[in-house]
């Protein structure tokens, strides 16, 4: 993991495309702002881990049964 200081209004760049910039601190918060293009999906990592788990879940659920009736 890279770890890197900034201030407020200071920005990191990832991969040419993507911008996150500090918007603001107070307290123990932190407030920042992404661009990135619109094919780039941003996710808060819990809604991240919600969404892996829910298809993990579909996966197990329908396709094992599909791919068992696929190969018999």
């Amino acid at each position: 993991m890279l770890a890197l200081s900034r201030k407020k209004n200071e920005a990191i760049i990832i991969n040419n495309d993507i911008e996150i910039t500090v918007l603001e601190v107070k307290g123990d918060q932190v407030k920042i702002g992404i661009s990135a293009p619109k094919e780039v999906p941003i996710y808060r990592k819990e809604v991240y881990l919600q969404i892996q788990e829910a298809n993990r879940a579909s996966v197990d659920a329908d396709g094992m049964e599909a791919l068992k009736n696929l190969f018999g």
